[in-house]
């Protein structure tokens, strides 16, 4: 029984490594693409080729469920399409058995997906994003298409570039309000350093050009340093430049809590925090949706159409989970509750085909 245990294993998990490495490239093609058209005098070729090497992990993070998805479906149709699976059942061994035997590899994929998700995508995410802000910031002031936005209180504040570990800041843009909502002032600091002092710490700004619009006059005045006091620390801002979907989930649900407090928007960090909690849920209810495939409506099928049904599968589950997503932050429906309906859908799916198989 072993014996045949470690051979579905093994042609399993073969099927799980074939799917990767073709989505992987795929994908990795037409990221190559999508960023060679952005490039210019300071993001050259070489600096895109070595953004997309370090996002690599964020993609095969995200395409891992469907991986698995495509990698059961495929390595169990291969034993049906052989009658070997026939040969199995008919040998005595039960269908739970086999069941379990194909989900082994699954175990394997979600805890690659913890991994990647929690220790190596992120840092790398944040280091890709850093340098590539960097890069394409220049001396400009503000760049509209990269950097942060963030509201502090009465201040809007834009950052050009966040190096990783949150420590340094490129290119600090700072609008502040009055008491009547209209702008005060307006500062520009080319770079910025935090200086932790055990009160809380503190930022030092450099080559500060500040604006001061009073009472019938516009003064403007410069500084080579002057500190800034804020509520800015540096674990929040090593972060505030990745998506996030993108972010560990040890820090997604703090910096729900610091958003919240901050009055700000933190539901699509709610979202994220579930949706990155639950993936390796998700992995294992899409390989069993698959094994029920198998051993009910594609037990003779042949591969080009388990393909076909692996890909649509995907789209389907991918669709609902988009669709909810944004409807879940614009009417106010539960975070949880939106990453659990496919989850639970593709669940019951599951276990209504397993039960007519048995």
């Amino acid at each position: 029984m072993r014996r045949i245990d470690r051979y579905i294993q093994k042609n399993v998990l073969l099927a799980m490594l074939v799917v990767m490495a073709l989505t992987t490239s795929v994908n990795l093609v037409f990221a190559v693409a999508d960023e060679l058209g952005g490039t210019g005098e300071n993001y050259t070729v070489m600096k895109a080729l070595i953004y997309v090497l370090r996002t690599t992990p964020t993609s095969i993070y995200d395409l891992l469920p469907f991986t698995a998805l495509g990698g059961a479906l495929i390595g169990l149709g291969i034993l049906a399409s052989n009658n070997e699976l026939v040969v199995i059942q008919t040998a005595g061994v039960k269908t739970w058995r086999v069941v379990w035997a194909a989900m082994k590899p699954t175990l394997l994929v979600m805890l690659l997906s913890l991994l990647l998700g929690e220790y190596v995508a992120p840092q790398l995410e944040q280091q890709a994003a850093s340098d590539k802000a960097v890069q394409r910031s220049g001396d400009s002031v503000i760049r509209f298409s990269s950097g942060s936005w963030q509201r502090l209180g009465n201040e809007f504040i834009h950052i050009n570039a966040i190096l990783p570990g949150g420590e340094q800041l490129i290119g600090v843009t700072r609008y502040r309000l009055d008491s009547d909502r209209r702008l005060a002032s307006s500062s520009f600091a080319a770079n910025a350093q935090y200086v932790n002092d055990g009160d809380g710490g503190y930022w030092q700004l450099f080559d500060v050009v500040e604006t001061l619009i009073l009472p019938g006059q516009i003064q403007t005045q410069s500084y080579l340093q002057r500190d800034w006091q804020v509520n800015l620390p540096p674990e929040l801002l090593s972060v505030l430049l990745v998506e996030p979907q993108q972010q560990p989930i040890s820090g997604l649900y703090r910096f729900a809590g610091y958003f919240d407090a901050q009055g700000l928007e933190a539901d699509s960090y709610y979202l994220a925090f579930w949706k990155k909690l639950l993936q390796p849920v998700s992995t294992a209810v899409l390989v069993l949706l698959a094994i029920s495939f198998v051993f009910g409506p594609l037990r003779e099928a042949t591969m080009g159409l388990r393909i076909f049904v692996a890909i649509s599968i995907g789209l389907v589950f991918t669709i609902i989970q988009r669709l909810l997503e944004p409807f879940s932050l614009l009417y106010g429906l539960s975070p949880l509750l939106a990453v659990l309906l496919p989850i639970a859908a593709c669940l019951v799916l599951g276990g209504v085909l397993m039960q007519r198989v048995r």
